[in-house]
């Protein structure tokens, strides 16, 4: 599979049309890269090196599960440029894992992000999921002020959702496993956006929450419409105006490469898809839905229609305008799906 990867990279170096485009990020995620034994890891970057440029500042980013690092991994890593983890914590709560059915402990988590730490790594995010049924409000202020104690600089917080036709939802429906309260989760978000900002944390995407200097460039690329490419089976790319994925068969994908052939569908997006994107992602951000970005990209009858809708929610208190920005307000950032879907064009 790597050889088909760097064979990938390799057919897909004229992906970003301008010669010396410079890449400023890099993500090894999609599952469990951390299990890629570090000379396959090493390889894979080599590859991007040879027929890609790289900025100088740029963000080599690597997901991994507490249980899978260690020191000697760690050291590994940083010597061939990662340099920031994004590690699947979930809760330092050991009730909560024992219920999610993960395999790790809090212990471990905790040694995960120390180490990462003694190894010179200082750029790490951590995910954790709120909402869970075991999980007491005064929990939950422990597990971010436990993120806060040990200096994380990026937190991922997402309300736990249970997925149709998965173990857990099965579990629930045979009354098993007690189902998600939506209210709890609505505490639960207040909660995180009161206690990590109060700590320094800028609460600049929805589920996204860092200290001065640390946002997520990766992710914000997304949030931002800029093109990217991905590499490997089902992986997506976007250029703005259109959206490709790779077959999701591993087999298949290995003897295509072989054939010197990217084996992906793809789609060429309507405006009104590329508004509708922009607006979910846009009103998710700090910075907002800015006006003279749809101006530019949609014309004036577009700008005048999202006022128009937007109208109502600032008189909601849920949206309101600063500048040439249409931004969410604490009290419409947990209804913001339901918001954004309003603006949508068919």
């Amino acid at each position: 599979m790597v050889q088909a990867l760097c064979k990938e990279i390799e057919l897909q170096k004229h992906f970003f049309e301008a010669p010396n485009a410079l890449i400023d990020t890099i993500y090894f995620g999609g599952g469990t890269p951390s299990l890629l034994p570090s000379h396959a890891t090493a390889q894979i970057l080599a590859t991007i090196k040879k027929y890609f440029n790289l900025s100088a500042q740029i963000e080599i980013t690597l997901e991994a599960n507490p249980d899978d690092i260690t020191r000697e991994k760690l050291i590994s890593l940083k010597s061939m440029g990662i340099n920031r983890l994004s590690i699947g914590v979930q809760s330092f709560v050991n009730e909560d894992l024992i219920w999610m059915n993960r395999a790790h402990r809090s212990e471990a988590a905790v040694q995960a992000i120390e180490l990462a730490k003694a190894v010179g790594i200082h750029n790490i995010s951590i995910d954790l999921i709120y909402g869970i049924p075991t999980l007491t409000n005064e929990k939950w202020i422990q597990n971010i002020d436990k993120a806060v104690a040990l200096e994380v600089q990026h937190l991922s917080c997402y309300a736990l959702t249970v997925e149709p036709k998965t173990p857990l939802n099965a579990l629930i429906l045979k009354g098993e496993k007690e189902d998600i309260d939506t209210a709890k989760q609505a505490v639960h978000f207040e909660l995180l956006t009161k206690h990590a900002t109060h700590a320094g944390y800028e609460h600049y995407e929805l589920s996204n929450l860092a200290l001065p200097g640390y946002r997520s460039k990766h992710n914000t690329s997304y949030w931002q419409q800029k093109k990217y490419l991905g590499i490997g089976p089902s992986a997506h790319s976007f250029t703005g105006s259109s959206r490709q994925w790779n077959i999701a068969n591993n087999a298949l994908y290995i003897s295509s490469i072989e054939k010197g052939i990217v084996p992906f569908e793809s789609e060429t997006l309507s405006l009104a898809t590329q508004y509708n994107e922009y607006i979910m992602t846009s009103l998710r951000t700090i910075e907002g839905c800015s006006y003279e970005y749809l101006h530019e990209r949609f014309g004036d009858n577009t700008v005048n229609r999202t006022k128009k809708i937007a109208a109502h929610y600032i008189n909601q208190g849920q949206l309101m305008e600063q500048a040439l920005f249409l931004i969410a307000t604490d009290q419409g950032k947990f209804f913001l799906d339901g918001i954004a879907a309003d603006f949508f064009e068919v």
